[in-house]
């Protein structure tokens, strides 16, 4: 039996905006894992999979084929901590996390040696054959944990290559090297807190939504401006983190993402910060702290981060007031800290 798990992830800025080429975003992965075990079985097995386990065996199959390695049979099993026990999901980027743990479990089925960018990348190829738009920020946190800064390649580029040349000639294009993934140091005197709206959000619907005509003005102008705006956001903190900034200034980053993303959503005409999650950005504020949805919004997750003396028990109460659940998150271990992690690029 093969073993591999994968953690779930959390959008901290740059949410949107990255789903365009090098648009950089700031993410972070969290102690809630989704398992993968696969079981060697002597004859084909048939595979009731989700579309995301099946591009990832498939993208591990060709290149597999291209490297002349012998096809296995196998069986294989999904354990999920990022479900709630009556099937509504957290918003922590279940599709990535199995998707991420299913290259890594094929990937010591085959012995195909990879690194853990080398993973990414299949990862990445696979999930853009289910999801054309989806920018790779949750697998680069799942794949490689920790605080993480990340750009992301040309997928559509990407996509046209492998089906024009072949997984091997996408798996080393130099389009890669406009991708790009760091670790980035926890923040200076402050807690990340993650609560549950208990709604769930279509992420991809949410992304068309944003990409589709605003409700007014010049769609490009807008665009331009919000990107523009996002980016010197997501630098901002990726630098406020590497210089061990206050936390005051990160919350100041915090809030002037809520505000463009309000911009956002207010130029869309769709909504990104329900009035449960905006409960949540209120409360944390109240103390003193800073907050604002993560990921598409719509529901799912938001954050705060918070000092001691913003009276984080205080926070979590109220939020339970409000029928807002406290998820109990750490960070899960960066590749450069966790235990005996090799071959990371």
């Amino acid at each position: 039996m093969i073993e591999a798990s994968a953690p779930g992830k959390l959008f901290i800025v740059g949410e949107y905006a990255v789903v365009e080429p090098g648009q950089p975003a700031v993410l972070v992965a969290v102690d809630r894992y989704l398992r993968v075990r696969l079981f060697e079985s002597a004859t084909p097995v048939a595979l009731a999979t989700s579309p995301h386990v099946q591009a990832a065996i498939t993208v591990i199959d060709e290149l597999r084929a291209a490297r002349g390695v012998v096809a296995r049979h196998f069986e294989i099993q999904i354990e999920s901590e990022l479900d709630e026990e009556d099937g509504r999901k957290y918003g922590l980027g279940s599709s990535a996390a199995v998707t991420v743990a299913t290259i890594a479990a094929l990937d010591r089925l085959y012995e195909l040696g990879l690194s853990r960018y080398e993973r990414f990348k299949l990862a990445l190829l696979a999930t853009i054959e289910v999801s054309p738009r989806a920018s790779g920020g949750d697998l680069a946190a799942s794949t490689f944990g920790g605080w993480v800064f990340y750009c992301s390649p040309d997928r559509v580029a990407l996509r046209s290559q492998r089906e024009a040349l072949g997984i091997l000639s996408a798996f080393e294009s130099e389009l890669w090297q406009a991708c790009e993934i760091r670790e980035l140091p926890a923040p200076n005197g402050a807690s990340l807190l993650v609560g549950w709206t208990g709604s769930p959000a279509s992420t991809e619907q949410l992304v068309d939504s944003v990409s589709a005509s605003p409700k007014s003005g010049d769609h490009d102008a807008l665009r331009r401006a919000f990107l523009s705006q996002s980016k010197e956001l997501a630098l901002s903190f990726a630098e406020a983190l590497d210089s061990g900034a206050s936390a005051e200034e990160l919350f100041a980053i915090i809030r002037a993402s809520r505000a463009l993303l309000h911009r956002l959503s207010e130029d869309r005409g769709i909504v990104i910060e329900t009035d449960t999650l905006g409960a949540l950005c209120s409360i944390a504020e109240q103390y003193g702290a800073a907050a604002k949805s993560s990921g598409a919004g719509g529901g799912d997750c938001g954050i705060a981060l918070a000092k001691p003396e913003n009276d984080i028990p205080s926070i979590l109460r109220a939020w339970e007031q409000y029928g807002i659940t406290h998820l109990d998150l750490e960070v899960a271990g960066s590749a450069a800290t966790r235990k005996g992690a090799e071959n990371d690029r």
